[in-house]
């Protein structure tokens, strides 16, 4: 026989299948406001609390889903989902106050609220305490989401900081056994100077215009500020600065001479419908597997990241096991 809980997200799902989102919203605090998901040492999770986080998200859902089956099968894992995390949340707010010397000044939460308000109600207190009554929550209910919000936070950041040493040699072993990861295609740091067809000009009067730059180059001046001084393209004002190019990110026209030079070589001028370019290489990419060197820092980023899950997952696991925890 199908759980309550179970039967009551099972008709989330038909609802949300069926109805609009405004309906479905209404449809749901009308029958399903006062069932319960979870209870968590002394907080009672509802099914609102649950539909209220999963509401935003059905736009998304609905679009991934491709078919009824999918999108009831997405909704129920998600549903598991936010029930863990209200559930983990209530959890981590217990640790957090188990510690007297901890605390959150009052100072904080009103400004916090303050900022609420401003982003999200036009700094109206009126339109902010008609949502508090549609909620059925008081102003002194709100504050202390609102502070257990910033507990959460703070304590889930806090464990990711206590994982944020990488050795040395585990970043080797990592470029060792991924180095397919690290491939790089021919990449250009590419500098341009443009001259647009206007008034009519011919190519011979463009050609003109960019032999008088090629023959300063040529003279010892740079390449970026000739481009602050001739270019006619959005990036003048940066030296015609267009960063890191692939050879798949520009067309043949460009990517041809371009490819062909080394780093501080600049090409003929290329002439196309909308005008004549000099393209400067500014730097050189190769392709092939980047250097340890080049993708320490990215793969320090990886395991740190890799680190940190586990060991939130395993604080979890510590705060879960501790913890008063029931479903519905």
């Amino acid at each position: 026989m199908m759980s309550g809980r179970r039967l009551a997200f099972a008709l989330i799902a038909t609802a949300l299948a069926t109805l609009g989102r405004a309906e479905m919203v209404d449809n749901l605090n009308l029958r399903f406001a006062n069932g319960i998901a979870a209870i968590a040492e002394d907080k009672v999770i509802t099914v609102d609390d649950v539909r209220r986080e999963i509401s935003p998200l059905i736009p998304q859902l609905q679009r991934e889903a491709r078919s009824e089956k999918e999108f009831n099968e997405k909704l129920e894992s998600l549903q598991d989902d936010v029930i863990q995390q209200l559930i983990d949340r209530v959890l981590i707010v217990k640790e957090f106050r188990k510690d007297d010397k901890k605390h959150i000044p009052a100072s904080f939460i009103d400004n916090r609220i303050a900022d609420i308000q401003a982003e999200q109600f036009d700094n109206d207190r009126s339109k902010f305490l008609a949502y508090l009554r549609s909620r059925n929550t008081t102003l002194q209910d709100y504050r202390r989401e609102v502070e257990e919000d910033v507990i959460y936070s703070y304590m889930r950041n806090q464990q990711r900081k206590s994982t944020s040493l990488v050795s040395p040699v585990r970043i080797e072993t990592f470029y060792k056994e991924n180095k397919d990861r690290f491939y790089q295609e021919d990449g250009v740091h590419l500098r341009l100077i443009q001259f647009t067809r206007s008034n009519g000009e011919n190519d011979s009067e463009l050609l003109a215009k960019a032999q008088n730059v090629i023959a300063r180059l040529n003279g010892g001046e740079k390449f970026d500020d000739l481009a602050k001084e001739f270019s006619q393209d959005s990036r003048r004002a940066k030296g015609g600065d267009w960063g890191w190019q692939k050879r798949s990110d520009l067309k043949p026209a460009f990517s041809d001479p371009l490819f062909a030079l080394k780093k501080g070589e600049t090409t003929a001028p290329v002439l196309t419908p909308e005008g004549c370019f000099l393209l400067h290489v500014d730097d050189r990419k190769y392709a092939g597997i980047q250097s340890l060197d080049d993708v320490r820092d990215q793969i320090e980023r990886i395991l740190v990241q890799q680190m940190a899950q586990v060991s939130q997952e395993r604080w979890l696991e510590r705060l879960r096991r501790n913890g008063y925890v029931k479903h519905y």
